[in-house]
């Protein structure tokens, strides 16, 4: 194991995170999921005995045919993102969660965030359209007029959705991450994005920046590019071209990003003008994914996403510090901060060969006095572990289906602890609501209440750890 910090360079390093990048593009851009027969997907569910299987909602409706992504909540609502659209949930009282209605926009991947008064759904594209409207047709990258960015929709009526904006973005937008204004006037949205190429007119290299886009809330469809801010201006550890995925702690004007070839903290306290902190790299990560703070941002989990979510990577034969989670130490002040490694985590029920298994999308459990963590692993289920002794992660529960005997592309894209449950995004399954039962600290968690959640908008939750 190698670790630095600040710049370190490495041809292998960029060999293999371009091969991973390749693959996670693939991905982005796939298209229905009508080739991914739910007969494929095992229905047999294995779980751990403080985990319990409340509901389980089938995909449905104009989105059923499409892989199914990320999710967003507010008040009483889940709000899904897939490759067709959005679908809403009323889950006031989850053991009884419903499907409310579907907006069909076709556009991979669909991540969703929600504004803090629940009136609006920013949706990532980074697949190329036609236009920006939800009558587009596929595209491609090389043609000048292709649209790829960020759709704005007006939820105020779920069951009456309607695009309001589309605001292009340089590479599109594989994930954005929603930034609120102290004046409660705008939201920002960061958007994250890679892949350039000099065969793209709108995607050029080297493509060391984000977007940001102002959202006046009293007028949507304003909003607009009013920065792109360059992370890198020194180009970069190998393989940095543009960031996969970026979440911030607006409490402590900080963000963590997962750019590809490295992991960086960034100051925020301008939000219109972000600025890089301090980098790490590691030999052990193929493809920096994704970050999540600590209740206390004390720490940073990055997960490498080995495979771009199209491999086997859970299985015997891998090393368990690849593909894996790692745990670092924020230390210092100011700009003088840093990121000091202290271990990884993987889960180590190894899965099959014919599984899709990585580490990806999770957020924390508030539970008072511990680091804890949900997470999902594509095939490798939903894990709940615990970082508290940083050196020393063990998962303490979990949830997954029966072993593939074909491989086909399915799992949990994203699993979120909200108010008391854990819901989780199935690719093929549509959405399973789970409940953490038998488990110390677990009913502080409980008691934390929450109006609305953005993964990727962390803010401090219950007593935390101290």
């Amino acid at each position: 194991m190698q670790i630095s910090t600040r710049r370190r360079r490495s041809r292998r390093g960029l060999r293999v995170i371009a091969l991973i990048g390749a693959l996670v593009l693939m991905f982005g851009f796939a298209g229905p999921a009508a080739a991914q027969s739910d007969e494929l997907a095992p229905d047999e569910i294995s779980h751990s005995k403080n985990i319990d299987d409340v509901v389980n909602i089938p995909r449905q409706g104009p989105n059923a045919e499409f892989f199914h992504s990320d999710i967003a909540f507010w008040g009483d609502l889940a709000i899904q993102g897939t490759y067709g659209g959005l679908n809403f949930y009323d889950i006031k009282h989850p053991q009884k969660t419903k499907p409310i209605s579907e907006f069909f926009c076709p556009g991979g991947q669909g991540d969703p965030s929600v504004s803090p008064d629940g009136s609006l759904v920013f949706m990532s594209v980074d697949a190329p359209r036609s236009d920006g409207t939800c009558q587009s047709r596929p595209s491609s990258a090389v043609i000048p007029t292709a649209w790829e960015g960020v759709r704005i929709i007006d939820i105020s009526d779920v069951n009456d959705a309607k695009q309001v904006a589309a605001v292009q973005t340089d590479c599109g937008s594989h994930t954005h991450t929603l930034v609120p204004d102290d004046s409660g006037d705008v939201v920002y949205l960061y958007v994250s994005s890679y892949g350039p190429n000099p065969a793209f007119p709108n995607c050029q290299p080297p493509h060391d920046s984000i977007s940001i886009i102002e959202v006046p809330l009293d007028d949507p469809a304003s909003a607009s590019v009013i920065a792109k801010p360059v992370l890198f201006p020194e180009g970069g550890a190998p393989g940095t071209a543009g960031c996969h995925d970026i979440t911030v702690f607006p409490e402590e004007d900080l963000a963590a990003g997962a750019c590809m070839g490295e992991g960086v903290l960034i100051d925020i306290s301008d939000p219109t003008a972000p600025y890089v902190i301090t980098t790490v790299t590691d030999d052990n990560f193929a493809f920096w994914h994704s970050a999540t703070f600590s209740n206390d941002a004390s720490r940073v989990i990055f997960t490498d996403e080995l495979g771009g979510g199209l491999g086997a990577t859970c299985t015997e034969e891998n090393y368990p510090e690849r593909g894996a989670n790692a745990i670092f130490d924020i230390v210092g002040e100011g700009d003088d901060r840093q990121l000091v490694f202290r271990s990884y985590f993987k889960i180590d029920r190894h899965q099959g060969s014919n599984e899709n298994c990585v580490a990806h999308n999770g957020s924390i459990i508030p539970v008072a006095g511990r680091d804890i963590m949900v997470q999902s692993w594509y095939q490798g289920g939903v894990s709940v572990w615990e970082f508290t002794d940083p050196d020393n992660p063990v998962e303490l529960g979990y949830f997954e289906r029966g072993v593939a005997t074909e491989f086909f592309l399915g799992g949990s894209w994203s699993a979120y602890w909200y108010n008391g449950y854990i819901y989780s995004s199935d690719i093929l399954k549509g959405l399973d609501v789970l409940k953490v039962t038998g488990t110390r600290g677990i009913p502080s968690a409980n008691r934390v209440k929450q109006t609305h959640f953005n993964a990727q908008t962390q803010y401090r939750l219950g007593p935390g750890r101290n």
